[in-house]
């Protein structure tokens, strides 16, 4: 993928994650790693989950962290 295809998920995953925001971290967290998991399509999953991997360069905190929830359960369901 492009880096401006890179800046745009950064830039998706962020605004998802200021939509939550308000709810406080025990809540926003869950909902951006559902938000991702229900409406984005695998590449684009793969391609944030890559993203993250390499350091998650313009990914708010919380979203990072959500992120990292989605990366630990899809890896816990390989394992399974």
């Amino acid at each position: 993928m492009s880096h401006d295809t890179h800046d745009r998920l950064v830039y998706m995953a962020n605004q998802i994650g200021k939509f939550f925001h308000s709810q406080g971290q025990d809540k926003a967290v869950p909902g951006i790693a559902e938000h991702i998991k229900k409406f984005w399509d695998p590449r684009m999953k793969r391609a944030i989950f890559a993203h993250c991997d390499a350091g998650g360069d313009g990914l708010d905190p919380q979203v990072r962290e959500a992120i990292g929830t989605l990366q630990q359960a899809k890896q816990e369901t390989a394992q399974a």
